[in-house]
């Protein structure tokens, strides 16, 4: 259940010996008084790393640092819609992590769920894809980011994710161009299944990425220090001028892959609507075809079934010319229709 626990303190890693302990600590320095103004950032802060815990495994660390009992079941039971919700002095926010396989081109999705209170960070994360391994390590490395304390540890994860969704924004749109240059290639293939495939993925893509945008933006608001009280429900949590522009940069590329996905997905409903009337007008084509083919082959036939008929009083029968020329009218008609039709664009 545990991936990973620590605590920071003055920029650096310390191991967590007694967790139970540690837990209580937090939530009792939390809600004791607040610090003086620059003492904050070398609070020391617990971070602790969970994945698909139970609801009997999670109730120690809610219990100890007296998480909302709402947030506790959404954490517990997952497929939660992306959302960022506060609860008294606690963050309580929800992330979709989205992973591309090149060999399937296709999208999974994991969950990431992070409690935020001014001591301590709990991330919680489901399903296959979205360790925060290299986020971990990536924060332990710089300073800044452990200064600021679980916010700088929120944000981090922040950008990871939304970072990831840009990173699938560059495979969609390589995807989509590959597909739109095999419908109106000139070879003739079923792509119908495929389009559809590919248009699911940038519908969960979608919504992963377009829930978080509103959240985001409030988050952003409540941050800057000319927004008192942006939303009623947001409390005002000013943060430094470098924690602002990283926000602002993720809300950036996360409205600017939104606007992208929602692009692929009108195009790639303009592509299946292209390749259902490519596979209209080739079946027109070829029934004019088969249709060509079966007059020109109704000729011969017909003579053939006239003189095939092998009645006593049928001149042409005795008529020493008379093969020679029925051969000859059903070449020469077949080849006047060939012509005629090979004009008309029939064949």
């Amino acid at each position: 259940m545990i991936v990973d626990v620590a605590t920071y303190r003055d920029g650096r890693r310390h191991e967590v010996p007694d967790l139970a302990a540690t837990l209580r600590a937090c939530r009792v320095d939390a809600d004791g008084a607040s610090p003086a103004p620059g003492d904050a950032a070398q609070e020391e802060f617990l971070w602790l790393g969970l994945k698909d815990p139970t609801a009997a495994e999670f109730e120690d660390v809610a219990s100890s640092l007296h998480l909302h009992r709402l947030a506790v079941e959404a954490a517990v039971a997952g497929h939660q819609r992306p959302k960022i919700e506060w609860f008294g002095d606690t963050v309580f926010v929800v992330l979709k992590v989205l992973e591309y396989f090149d060999d399937t081109s296709s999208v999974e999705t994991g969950e990431i769920m992070l409690f935020v209170g001014r001591r301590f960070v709990v991330t919680v994360r489901r399903g296959a894809v979205g360790a925060l391994t290299t986020v971990r390590s990536a924060v332990e490395r710089d300073q800044r980011r452990l200064a600021r304390g679980p916010k700088g540890v929120l944000h981090a994860v922040m950008e990871h994710v939304v970072a990831g969704y840009a990173t699938i924004d560059g495979e969609l749109e390589q995807d989509v161009e590959d597909m739109e240059e095999q419908v109106f290639s000139p070879s003739r293939s079923s792509d119908a299944q495929r389009i559809y495939s590919l248009k699911r993925e940038v519908l969960e893509v979608r919504r992963g990425a377009f829930p978080l945008v509103a959240p985001l933006k409030r988050l952003v608001e409540a941050g800057t220090s000319d927004h008192p009280a942006p939303h009623p429900e947001v409390p005002h949590h000013p943060v430094d001028a470098q924690a602002l522009f990283v926000l602002r940069d993720v809300l950036d590329t996360l409205v600017r892959t939104v606007e992208h996905v929602e692009t692929y997905d009108r195009l790639l409903t303009d592509i299946l609507n292209a390749h259902l009337a490519q596979v209209s007008v080739r079946q027109n084509d070829d029934m004019r075809k088969i249709s060509a083919w079966a007059a020109i082959a109704a000729v011969p036939t017909l003579i053939a079934g006239v003189y095939g008929m092998n009645f006593q009083h049928m001149p042409e029968l005795g008529w020493r010319y008379g093969y020679p020329l029925c051969v000859l009218a059903m070449v020469g008609i077949c080849v006047v229709l060939y012509r005629l039709f090979k004009r008309s664009g029939w064949l």
